[in-house]
C-alpha cells in the first residue's frame, strides 16, 4: 500500500507545481465598487469592438446600484442607444474584417467559455511584437489578431528575460518571461487590479442573476434550518403516538 501511495505522489507533484505557478483570481459579485470600475473600463476600452449583446444598459445598473442620470451621461456614449437598449456597438461586419480579418466577438459569455482565469492571464499577457502586423502578440494566444487596447493604463511588455525589470506574468518553460518595459498610466498592481474589475465585471455579465441569488441565499438557508427543525419536532411527534 505504501508503495502505491508513494507512486501516486510521484505521479502528482508535477500537476501540483504546475498548479501553484498558475494565475488564479476568484470573483467577487459582493464587490460593487469593483464591478462599477470593471463596467467604466470595459465601457471605455472594450466596448468599441466587444458587444454584450445579452447586457441590458438599465440591468447592468440596476443591479450595480448607478442611477440612470449618471449612467446615461457617463456610459452610454451612442445616442442612436436608449436606456433600455442592449451594449451592444456600431461597429459594421465589413469594417471588422477589413482591420483584424475576423469580428470581434461578444463577450457576454466569455467567462463561462474560458475561464476567469484565462480572461484575466490574457489581459495581463500582451507583449510587444515587431513581427505582428498590430506590434503585439500575446502569450495565451501565439498570432493573437487583437490590439493591446490596455497598453496606455499598462505600459510595454517585452518577452525574455531582462535583469531588473518589473515581472508582471511569468512562465518558467523556455525563459518567456513577460517585464514591464516602458510604465502606462498605472503602476503594475494598479493595472493588476484593474484587469481584476474587467474580469469581475465579465464574470457578474455571464450570469447576472447570481447577484441577486448570493441576496437572497442567507434568507433561504435560513428557511431550510428553520423548517427543518419544524420537520424533525413534528416527526418527533408522529411517531411518538406510533410507538
Amino acid at each position: 500500500m505504501k508503495r502505491w501511495m508513494l507512486v501516486l505522489w510521484l505521479l502528482l507533484m508535477p500537476l501540483v507545481a504546475l498548479g501553484s505557478d498558475a494565475r488564479s483570481v476568484s470573483p467577487d459579485l459582493n464587490d460593487k465598487a469593483s464591478l462599477q470600475r470593471g463596467l467604466k473600463f470595459y465601457v471605455n476600452y472594450c466596448l468599441g469592438c466587444h458587444t454584450l449583446e445579452y447586457q441590458r444598459y438599465s440591468r447592468t445598473a440596476a443591479d450595480l446600484d448607478i442611477p440612470q442620470a449618471l449612467m446615461e451621461e457617463h456610459l452610454v456614449f451612442s445616442s442612436a442607444q436608449a436606456f433600455d437598449d442592449p451594449m451592444v456597438n456600431a461597429l459594421k461586419e465589413e469594417e471588422a474584417q477589413q482591420w483584424w480579418g475576423v469580428r470581434p466577438p461578444d463577450l457576454t459569455l466569455a467567462t463561462k467559455h474560458r475561464g476567469v482565469d484565462w480572461v484575466y492571464a490574457y489581459l495581463l499577457g500582451f507583449y510587444e511584437d515587431p513581427s505582428r502586423p498590430l506590434g503585439v502578440n500575446n502569450i495565451l494566444v501565439e498570432s493573437v489578431a487583437m490590439p493591446n487596447v490596455l497598453e496606455p493604463l499598462q505600459g510595454v511588455q517585452v518577452m525574455g528575460c531582462p535583469q531588473g525589470a518589473s515581472r508582471v506574468l511569468s512562465r518558467p518553460e523556455e525563459c518567456r518571461e513577460l517585464a514591464l518595459a516602458r510604465p502606462g498610466l498605472l503602476s503594475p498592481a494598479e493595472f493588476e487590479q484593474a484587469v481584476f474589475d474587467i474580469t469581475n465585471f465579465l464574470a457578474y455579465v455571464s450570469e447576472p442573476s447570481r447577484l441577486k441569488a448570493q441576496g437572497v441565499a442567507p434568507g433561504v438557508m435560513i428557511f431550510v434550518f428553520v423548517f427543518g427543525v419544524m420537520a424533525y419536532l413534528l416527526k418527533r411527534e408522529y411517531w411518538r403516538d406510533v410507538r
